[in-house]
């Protein structure tokens, strides 16, 4: 098949300089034997509504349509001649035929009256009803501008695309079949207006356009990138216009250490404009096939969709039993395996909404194997919601599938319901805002501690601003729970598991918050030096007698360092009295921006006997928390978090998130160093160091290289147990890419370190395409 472009600029004298194309000319000999006009392909796809003089739509003399459209064939042109015994119009030199929304452009233009044939010859130029343009060097049509012939043409779509063909027919209702042709979505010039190769074609021995549908079908096709064929593309069709259609999609390709090579091919069925479903066939060299089906549907108000995947395979699964013990499940032998996932939401009225999804796993290892997810907790939940502008109301459930290798599913709670409803009023007279709220939960467990719980709380918070500009906020705050829980000996922290039976708590906190914004200058911008103090008093809480559910994981940060209360959750409060202090600095320099928050608090009595000591909150003097930020316009973003220790300013905790460059070339690169030394015992990060880093880099104007690495940089001494040795490679990622706003292509490596179960280490290989108007895989 030969290339879609052929440099033929004079037809277009009146868009380009004749001497730039003919410039172009030099290089351009390969571009092949069809006439593509490749010149006249920089201006932007015809409008619906053509030029009135290409397009013969008549307007009054102050601007109004006429009521209906002419019908009459109108020529403009340098000569025209009629025969009266052959009834032959002829007309040449910068012809235009026009009738109703439809014209034609040629150098010579032959129309005989009696058999109603025109035929247009020399630099063609066509647009139908559609707005769609023909390109040809002839053309014949009937005196209604609809069924003709032409060979060695170019069809512009309105919709964009391009279609070029040796020959073509075109019926009455402007369908037309062409013979071989090649169709791209991509451009066929430069930015110079100088004809060039697209990176993508689709050729084929027949191709068929409909133009009800505005259907696209190919008969023998193959998809050519960068002129090399690839692959066959039997039973292909699309719309022009990117509508999705029922049909076969692009097959995809991996190849994997855990799989072997695959090749899945997906059959989609649009059933209408709110509902379709694609069904996917995978083969692998190293299992049985999986098949794989998605549907999904608009409603009136709402959507949802659901997807499946079933296969039978080999499954060695390393799981944990009721002990904690580390065991393995599966004995090899092949058996049934998948994962079914399913959302929804569903606008009710104005402030009522449902919203659902929930995602079951047949077992631990088949996410990751099959390259599906990488989540280790399958969260389902349903939710039923009223919002307005002063009020929330959540009625909702939610149960957790554990695929971790230490998770015991027995000892993971489902919840059913848990409630919440928030308020919020003005107070007129003493002013403020008085926030009203009602919470409960039951938590069950198939094997473990069951808890129930309900609360109620009111606060009241009062804003103000003083003459001299310090911002002051008063609050007060009244909550009363109560609680009930049983088989509380079964989880193995104490701290955790509270009496049994009903228990029931008052607390009572009263704060003050105030913040002071200095302002000034310094190396030519401006700085803002915010000081900020809280006092916090609340009087002696009953924790441990309450089951701690949702307190666990405590993390002392620069966002929650003036919270009333720092612990997550419900089930623990800090009590006593604490002063907070810190302080917010910024500078803004010409296309610089610097800020730091610093923060501590002391209070007058420790509370070891709730938290441990490298949490930061157990002593009274707490931990040093903060955060720096650095950017530089788009191109320099640094932030870092830190937790200084109270007596040694030693790094309890240590966070980077830094990004160099712009959207073509950057690095990325996150940084965690974990050092507080918290029990195993408890429910929260245990200490590590962890290196992300990616890049990417760009080569050409299209093409670049990209990787990432994720580093297990924490030893012996971090933590003896699962210490490396310092620098532990998890897995990593090269590829290569090519993107040219039409083409987006790419190769990947990839590489995994750590063997779980049936997920084999070992390398993988992914190349993706996307097609503009076709789209990707």
């Amino acid at each position: 098949m030969q290339p879609l472009t052929r440099p033929q600029p004079q037809a277009f004298s009146d868009r380009l300089r004749a001497r730039h194309v003919a410039a172009c000319l030099a290089f351009a000999g390969m571009m092949g034997a069809l006439p593509a006009y490749a010149a006249a392909l920089k201006e932007p796809a015809p409008t619906a509504a053509p030029d009135p003089s290409d397009s013969g739509s008549d307007t009054e003399s102050n601007g109004a349509p006429t009521p209906a459209k002419d019908e009459t064939i109108r020529f403009q042109a340098d000569k025209v001649n009629y025969d009266n015994d052959a009834e032959l119009v002829t007309a040449s030199g910068n012809v235009v035929a026009h009738r109703a929304d439809q014209s034609v452009r040629a150098d010579t233009v032959t129309w005989n009256r009696k058999t109603g044939q025109i035929m247009a010859a020399g630099n063609v130029r066509f647009v139908d009803e559609d707005g769609n343009v023909l390109y040809a060097d002839h053309l014949e049509l009937t005196d209604e501008f609809k069924a003709g012939a032409t060979e060695d043409l170019l069809f512009v779509l309105h919709e964009g695309g391009r279609l070029a063909a040796k020959s073509a027919q075109r019926d009455d209702a402007g369908n037309m079949v062409l013979r071989g042709g090649a169709y791209t979505g991509c451009d066929v010039v430069d930015s110079d207006n100088c004809p060039r190769h697209p990176s993508w074609e689709i050729t084929a021995v027949r191709i068929t356009y409909r133009a009800s549908d505005k259907m696209v079908r190919y008969y023998g096709a193959k998809l050519r990138v960068f002129g090399i064929p690839l692959l066959p593309l039997p039973g292909l069709g699309h719309t022009v216009d990117f509508r999705s259609t029922s049909g076969l999609l692009v097959p995809d390709f991996r190849l994997g250490s855990s799989n072997g090579a695959q090749i899945g091919s997906t059959y989609y069925w649009r059933f209408a404009n709110n509902k379709d479903l694609a069904v996917t066939g995978t083969l692998f060299t190293k299992g049985l096939p999986m098949i794989t089906g998605r549907y999904r549907q608009l409603t009136s108000n709402g959507a949802f969709q659901v997807t499946g995947y079933l296969t039978r395979s080999r499954q060695n699964d390393a799981t944990t039993d009721a002990n904690g013990s580390t065991v393995t499940v599966g004995n090899g032998q092949y058996d049934w395996r998948g994962y079914i996932e399913a959302n929804g939401r569903f606008q009710l009225d104005e402030k009522w909404s449902v919203t659902a999804y929930g995602r079951y796993v047949s077992d631990r290892t088949f996410l990751r194997r099959y390259d599906i997810s990488a989540d280790d907790r399958l969260r389902s939940s349903v939710n039923l919601e009223r919002i307005d502008s002063n009020s929330y109301f959540s009625l909702a459930g939610w149960a957790v599938q554990a695929i971790r290798v230490n998770d015991v599913q027995g000892l993971v709670p489902f919840a059913l319901p848990s409630l919440d409803y928030r308020h919020r009023y003005d107070m007129p007279g003493i002013g403020g805002k008085l926030e009203v709220e009602v919470n409960s939960l039951a938590l069950t467990r198939s094997s473990g501690q069951d808890t129930q719980r309900a609360l109620a709380r009111v606060q009241w918070d009062l804003h103000r601003i003083l003459p001299g500009g310090q911002e002051v906020t008063f609050t007060t705050l009244l909550r009363g729970d109560i609680y009930h829980s049983s088989g509380n000996s079964l989880t193995t922290n104490t701290l955790y598991q509270g009496l049994p039976g009903w228990q029931a708590r008052g607390i009572a906190t009263a704060a003050i918050d105030m913040k002071w914004a200095l302002v000034g200058t310094l190396f030519g911008g401006t700085q803002v030096l915010t000081p900020r103090v809280q006092i916090v008093a609340t009087p002696h809480i009953r924790n441990l007698a309450i089951p701690n559910e949702d307190s666990r994981s405590i993390e002392l940060e620069d966002y929650n360092i003036f919270a009333l209360n720092r612990y997550p959750g419900y089930d623990r409060v800090e009590d006593g009295v604490r002063v907070t202090y810190g302080f917010d600095w910024r500078l803004d320099l010409p296309g610089w921006r610097i800020s730091t928050t610093i923060g501590q608090s002391y209070r007058f009595k420790d509370q070891t006997d709730l938290v441990p000591d490298g949490t930061g909150l157990g002593a009274k003097v707490s931990d040093i928390v903060g955060r720096t930020e650095i950017r530089f316009r788009d191109i320099i973003k640094l932030t870092e978090r830190f937790q200084l220790d109270k007596n040694t300013l030693e790094v309890r905790r240590n966070e980077i998130d830094a990004t160099i460059g712009n959207h073509r070339t950057y690095v990325e690169v996150g940084y965690m160093a974990l050092n507080r030394s918290i029990p195993t015992t408890y429910e929260d990060l245990q200490d590590n160091k962890e290196l992300l880093a990616s890049a990417r880099a760009a080569i050409t104007r299209y093409w670049s290289v990209f990787g990432s690495a994720v580093v297990n940089l924490t030893t012996k001494q971090d933590d003896p147990i699962n210490g490396s040795n310092g620098f532990e490679m998890l897995r990593h990622r090269l590829g290569v890419a090519y993107t040219d706003g039409c083409l987006d292509l790419a190769f990947t490596w990839r590489r995994d370190y750590v063997t779980t179960g049936d997920v084999v280490r070992g390398n993988s290989y992914l190349l993706s395409l996307s097609l503009r108007n076709i789209g990707s895989r």
